[in-house]
């Protein structure tokens, strides 16, 4: 069997578990949206909130314990290095846009997946607050809600989400052919968005 439908196979079994432990994160981020959380700084300049650690706790016990022969990896934990022994790995953003998250704004997302020798097998961005959820699997195309999704074909002008005094720096030329989009503080979030044309 060539190693593509292996790794289709495995991540298909994946897929459910990796949707259902998001949804269930994004309830348990959902309690603290809003409700001003309490809040530390981690390498200085990075906030990271009591929701934060709720739902990367909840994400941990529930997919370790459906696949404890899997790795770990998460933005909230520290990392352990028996992980780089494991076939498999979760890699886990439990609030990825945690500073938006706590401005209140609502694109932020639980962002889960598993990994295999450094290949995405299986992605799910749960985004509670704008009531999406996207899933990826290779070969199999990626989804919003149920229904595929596909990048758009190039225009004439480019719509860009970014920090103004960044495109700012960019030649008058390319400006000139720039939409303005609102920011999203999670890159995971804006790189779904691209995925969804």
């Amino acid at each position: 069997m060539p190693e593509h439908d292996l790794t289709t196979a495995g991540a298909t079994e994946d897929l459910p578990l990796l949707r259902d432990a998001a949804r269930e994160a994004g309830v348990i981020a959902m309690r603290y949206f809003g409700n001003s959380p309490q809040v530390w700084m981690k390498g200085g300049t990075s906030p990271v909130s009591e929701a934060d650690h709720a739902a990367d706790a909840y994400l941990r016990e529930t997919l370790l314990a459906a696949r404890p022969d899997y790795g770990w990896l998460s933005e909230e934990t520290v990392d352990d290095p028996v992980r780089l022994s494991a076939r498999r790995t979760f890699v886990v953003d439990p609030i990825d846009g945690t500073r938006g998250f706590l401005e209140g704004q609502r694109t932020w997302c639980v962002s889960v997946a598993v990994v295999e020798h450094g290949r995405t097998l299986a992605g799910v961005l749960e985004c509670p607050a704008m009531e999406e959820t996207y899933w990826a699997l290779p070969g199999q195309g990626a989804f919003r809600n149920g229904k595929r999704i596909a990048v758009r074909k190039l225009a004439e002008t480019a719509e860009i989400s970014g920090l103004k005094q960044l495109t700012d720096l960019m030649p008058a030329e390319w400006q000139a052919r720039l939409k303005r989009a609102p920011y999203s503080p999670s890159l995971a979030y804006r790189l779904a968005m691209i995925a969804n044309g």
